[in-house]
């Protein structure tokens, strides 16, 4: 089984490199008549109104309130998983050794209703660890398709005023960017903004 650290990163990077930190703007037909976007310090870097900006990810993760609230109740919902099917492991593994200690003193119609019993108990508990997974992983879902309607609709605003052709998502040692020059790092304004937008969103509740 996956852990949920796992399942919970790899599904915040998916959401961002599948288009959640990516906002388009329409180039200017006329050529290089298009106005120059400012960078992080102010400056005006041009590429006839081309800017590419990028999030780092790590960070995001590390300092995101929301992601990091619903990371601990992924995590604890699973370690609670976790713990409940591995009792029940235990308990059926001493209800087999049980039998086996019994086996000798029971007739052939007492062990063969034992052994039924005990496959059963084993199907079941198949059965319940299967359904719990299921379950946890609709939640992890939900989880996901939440943290990618909030990174929408925060880039929306954020970009509204098409600075950036595209924003894109960086992690240290699992990103296809080569190259990154930190004055289009926008990564502290991005967490900056999703922060705020979660405790404005808090509030009203």
């Amino acid at each position: 089984m996956r852990t949920t650290k796992q399942l919970v990163k790899s599904g915040l990077l998916a959401v961002l490199t599948a288009g959640t930190f990516i906002a388009c703007q329409q180039t200017n037909k006329q050529g290089n008549n298009s106005p120059a976007a400012a960078a992080k310090d102010g400056s005006v870097a041009s590429n006839n109104g081309f800017i590419i900006a990028y999030v780092d990810i790590d960070t995001v993760e590390a300092h995101y309130e929301y992601f990091k609230e619903k990371k601990a109740e992924l995590e604890k919902k699973q370690q609670a998983i976790d713990n409940e099917l591995q009792a029940n492991v235990r308990a059926l593994q001493n209800e087999a050794a049980d039998f086996q200690r019994r086996a000798n003193t029971m007739t052939q119609a007492e062990g063969e209703a034992t052994q039924r019993a005990l496959y059963n108990k084993q199907q079941q508990l198949e059965g319940k660890a299967q359904n719990m997974r299921s379950q946890y992983a609709e939640q992890e879902n939900k989880f996901n398709e939440e943290l990618q309607k909030r990174l929408n609709d925060f880039l929306a605003k954020y970009n509204s005023n098409k600075r950036y052709a595209y924003i894109l998502s960086y992690r240290t040692g699992a990103s296809n960017v080569l190259y990154k020059d930190e004055k289009y790092d926008i990564t502290n304004e991005v967490i900056k903004g999703l922060n705020e937008a979660n405790a404005s969103t808090t509030e009203k509740k």
